[in-house]
């Protein structure tokens, strides 16, 4: 077998898939069977500048030469060969955000990334014109915030994008995006494939003439500068799964791999966003299928069957890989808290002369949840380290409330911390519920569901749905973009869902937890609880934020936290962004 997969490697028959996540660069190398044969990865942090979040195209730059460096030292080591080329490659990366370009191709103002909030005004003027809700983290919100605030770089923008645009533009010389990234640029018209041409029409005339009333700061200016040559113009064209997106160039490969080992011309598929990848590596790419990725933030996906009766602010409307609608919910607060939990419980054990390795810290805990109270015995506990959209939190503190009638053991306390981490996703998973959208199933992927039992069990509960486990879902968005550039060579013979199906999900097991009655129960007094108590995070930041002096508190933005953090928990998502 390893001779065979070393001659597939030095024939370059293998398939390249690399995913910028938000703590993490990943490279994974795939054979014709979709069976991962080697990785590398890299991990990188977000900085905080002129009041923003933001990673460096240098950081990008060095980030994925790292990881792809990571990658051929673990072909070297395991086959005894260099790869030079490969079948296929794609790259995906966090969706949405700000990448502006002038026409010489420099890049404006710093990458303003999914983690930014100051688009508010942008954002709902915005989701008013349209009757679509466009999300604060979107690129066209970033957009419009920068006319309205009357940036003098707008002037100047020739070219919007986001990072996995940028990434494939600087290998292929190519300014495309899949559909599943572009939606979350500017809303996508499920008939055409193609950014909503109506939408297109108002937006640009908004734009274009706006007059802005507050800055994303609160302070007021006067007319804004506008955008006169069109969102269509500035955006990158739009391709779905299977299409033709370029090849690498020299430059591209030179840039990948200074070494000159990497040969140019390597198809490559449209670049996607790591929601995208999400769900092609969970295979929740057809209607009444969902996936749940849980790392730094959450978010659930459920394939529609058809468009919603009306636009909801806790709901985003993205797309799959291959352009059919879903409905996205964005929690920007997922599974940091539980990893902070399980640091101190580490170190207690290490401190008492017993260390023990993290994931037996994660089993114990987590063991303990799932023989805990239904309700986690009174306790509640929320993990906003940042605020929170979907709860119209702005700032966020993370807090263990308990009464004193409430049954304070070592269960209840991990039951809490992971149903906390799942209520803001079940509130707006409830208005998806609203609206009599259906879904068979979701299937779960993230660091957490490396522990089998309590939080496949627990987020069943949470969503009323039955939650499945794909053996291959833990591969992550890189494995997931992997298949997305080996697709291309049989989108003209088969859809993607068909292909995912029966070519590369056919012969792997499935796990699923159905929903406890005892459980479901628990969870949604639990829930009652969580939403009573959500003034207590605007009194508890309030009451810790630093005294006005123009000192920053990290905590009230959506700041990297699991830096450090268990390995396990630091997933290639984040989406979403």
């Amino acid at each position: 077998m390893g001779d065979d997969r070393r001659q597939r490697i030095e024939d370059g028959r293998a398939t390249l898939g690399i995913e910028l996540g938000s703590t993490r660069i990943k490279a994974v190398l795939i054979d014709e069977d979709h069976v991962p044969l080697a990785s590398g990865d890299h991990e990188w942090e977000n900085a905080f500048v002129d009041g923003r979040w933001t990673y460096s195209l240098e950081d990008v730059e060095t980030g994925l030469r790292a990881a792809y460096a990571d990658l051929v030292k673990d072909v070297e080591s395991q086959y005894g060969v260099r790869p030079t080329t490969f079948r296929a490659l794609g790259v995906s990366a966090m969706m949405h955000g700000y990448l502006a370009f002038d026409a010489a191709g420099e890049l404006l103002v710093p990458f303003r990334t999914w983690r930014n909030t100051s688009t508010g005004p942008a954002a709902e003027a915005l989701s008013e014109r349209l009757g679509f809700n466009i999300p604060l983290r979107w690129s066209v919100a970033h957009l419009y915030q920068a006319v309205l605030d009357e940036e003098p770089h707008v002037a100047e923008v020739a070219r919007v994008t986001t990072l996995a645009g940028y990434v494939h533009h600087r290998l292929t010389g190519h300014d495309v995006l899949g559909v599943g990234d572009a939606s979350g640029m500017f809303p996508i018209d499920p008939a055409t494939r193609d950014y909503d041409a109506a939408m297109l029409a108002t937006a640009d005339e908004l734009i274009s003439t706006s007059t802005s009333t507050s800055t994303g700061t609160g302070t007021s200016t006067g007319t804004g500068t506008g955008v006169d040559v069109g969102i269509r113009a500035l955006f990158p064209e739009v391709l779905v799964a299977g299409q033709d997106a370029g090849a690498l160039t020299p430059e591209g490969a030179a840039w990948l791999d200074p070494t000159g080992s990497l040969e140019p011309g390597v198809p490559l598929c449209p670049p996607e966003g790591d929601a995208g990848t999400g769900m092609v590596a969970t295979n929740a790419v057809a209607p009444r299928t969902g996936n749940v990725s849980v790392g730094t933030s959450i978010f659930a996906m459920v394939v529609l069957e058809r468009a919603m009766a009306q636009a909801h602010e806790e709901l985003d409307v993205v797309t799959t890989p291959a352009g059919d609608a879903v409905a996205m919910v964005h929690c920007n607060n997922g599974a940091s808290e539980i990893a902070a939990w399980a640091r101190v419980f580490g170190r207690f054990a290490e401190a008492a002369g017993t260390p023990l390795d993290i994931n037996h810290v994660y089993a114990t805990l987590l063991a303990e949840a799932e023989q805990a109270d239904p309700d986690a015995g009174g306790l509640l506990s929320y993990n906003y380290l940042a605020g929170e959209p979907v709860t119209h939190v702005e700032a966020g503190r993370p807090l263990l409330v308990r009464g004193a009638g409430s049954a304070f053991t070592l269960g209840n306390l991990v039951r809490a911390e992971v149903q906390g981490a799942f209520a803001t996703l079940a509130i707006g998973m409830d208005v998806l519920a609203e609206e009599n959208v259906s879904v068979d199933r979701m299937t779960a992927h993230g660091g957490l569901f490396r522990t089998p039992g309590a939080p496949q069990r627990l987020l069943a509960a949470a969503l009323r749905v039955p939650v499945a486990l794909e053996e291959t879902a833990g591969e992550g968005g890189a494995w997931g973009i992997a298949v997305l550039a080996a697709y291309l060579e049989h989108a003209a013979d088969t859809d993607l869902t068909t292909h995912l199906a029966e070519r590369v999900f056919g012969g792997d097991a499935v796990h699923v937890a159905d929903p406890d009655e005892r459980d479901v129960a628990g969870f949604r007094a639990y829930l009652e609880r969580f939403r009573a108590g959500l003034p207590l995070q605007a009194a508890a930041v309030a009451a810790t934020t630093p005294a006005a002096t123009g000192e920053h508190d990290a905590t009230t933005d959506e700041r990297e936290t699991t830096a450090g953090a268990e390995p396990s928990l630091q997933t290639e998502k984040e989406p979403t962004r």
